[in-house]
Order: structure tokens, then C-alpha cells, then sequence
């Protein structure tokens, strides 16, 4: 399985895990498939939006990381300075907590629709959380 279906605010995504580059982080995310939560607006980082996840530990280090997601991309970030967190890029992003920058691993990237992911990261925004679904394609 290296494809996903990401529907967010009733929005359908296809996208791909970045099974090569990080690999313990796709397993531990495909272990959790099909995943359904709601999404915020980002406080910190930019044009993106997150799940928080509190304290969750995937058992996770650093692999692929970046403090900078491209639009579409997803990240988790394992915890420690700050929650674990997955969070996905709809624009330009410097990610950070309070606590100052952080970098997150990079699994999985949008391949179609960014500019409707544009709008969702907006309207999420302004007019609060959405719902977001994550399954096997």
C-alpha cells in the first residue's frame, strides 16, 4: 500500500506515503489506517493545520525531517520539546511551538487538488475545525 485517501471537510485528496525516506514513521501511521480525527488552524507555524495528539508515542525518532513542509506534505512531529503532533502544509510553513522551532518527519504528500487544499486551510482558519479521514486507497 503506498497510496492514501485523505478526505478533509468533505474534500478528497489522493496522496502517497514517502515510504523510502521514512519508513518507520509510514508503518507506525499505517498501523493507525484508516484514521479519522478533526483538524485546527496552526498557532505557530504558518499556512498549515494539525491534530494534536497530546502525549501519544508512536515510538518514533527523526527520520526524513523537516521544519519546513512544502504545501501538501504531512508531518509528524514524534514529541518531546513540544506534543506530538501531525501536521500538514497548505502554504508556506516554518514549524514551531511556543517553545521555539521544531522539525517533523515527512510521510506523506498530496499528489492532486492543492489548490483546493489552499482553501480548506483558510476556511478551517476562520470558521474552525474540520473533519479529516485518512484511509488506504
Amino acid at each position: 500500500m503506498t497510496t492514501v485517501q485523505i478526505e478533509i471537510g468533505g474534500e478528497r485528496f489522493p496522496a502517497r506515503f514517502e515510504a523510502e525516506a521514512a519508513p518507520r514513521t509510514v508503518a507506525a501511521i499505517r498501523r493507525i489506517l484508516p484514521y479519522e480525527e478533526r483538524i485546527i488552524h496552526v498557532r505557530w507555524s504558518g499556512e498549515a493545520c494539525w491534530i494534536p495528539l497530546g502525549d501519544l508515542d508512536f515510538g518514533l525518532g527523526y527520520e526524513n525531517a523537516t521544519s519546513h513542509p512544502a504545501p501538501g506534505q504531512f508531518i509528524i512531529y514524534p514529541g518531546g520539546v513540544s506534543e506530538t503532533e501531525i501536521l500538514f502544509a497548505y502554504g508556506p510553513v516554518a514549524f514551531a511551538s511556543k517553545a521555539g522551532p521544531l522539525a517533523g518527519n515527512h510521510f506523506l504528500t498530496i499528489t492532486e487538488g492543492l489548490e483546493t487544499l489552499a482553501k480548506l486551510g483558510r476556511e478551517t482558519l476562520w470558521t474552525g475545525a474540520k473533519s479529516i479521514r485518512l484511509t488506504a486507497a
